[in-house]
């Protein structure tokens, strides 16, 4: 078994494989989420609201850099298209939500309130707490604290 292993890494190695080792799966495929990119009328001011209302740590290029290995942080993202037809992002009317993961639903919850940003609706399920909210230019956060 082990030497089937290594002659599969050195044919891997040397391009002669195009197949994963752990699962046999081809190479070639998405591994996660690598970045959220969209438009704001005024990105400076929305990236100052992510940082200032929901703490993230924006850098002097604009952006966030969310790590994987974060205490608490969910094993997975989670990649789901809705029908056209659904109303999970209202109220927004924009085409895609935010699904921030948090450390500590009542604490953020409480930082949101002290801020003024209004609380759209919580909920707990099997799956960990759940709030919603918006930001500046009207796209739906669901903030998720896992079980």
């Amino acid at each position: 078994m082990r030497l089937r292993r290594v002659l599969a890494l050195a044919a891997i190695s040397a391009g002669l494989l195009s197949m994963t080792v752990a699962n046999a799966e081809p190479v070639g495929h998405v591994t996660g989420v690598g970045g959220v990119f969209f438009k704001s009328k005024d990105p400076k001011a929305l990236a100052a609201w992510y940082r200032d209302v929901l703490g993230m740590d924006i850098q002097s290029w604009g952006g966030a850099m969310l790590s994987y290995d974060a205490p608490g942080h969910p094993k997975v993202v989670v990649w789901s298209p809705f029908p056209e037809t659904s109303h999970y992002m209202a109220p927004s009317t924009r085409d895609f939500m935010l699904d921030l993961a948090v450390d500590d639903m009542d604490a953020m919850v409480a930082r949101l309130t002290a801020k003024g940003v209004p609380i759209l609706k919580r909920t707990e399920d099997a799956n960990g707490k759940f709030a919603w909210i918006l930001d500046p230019d009207g796209t739906k956060i669901e903030l998720w604290q896992p079980k």
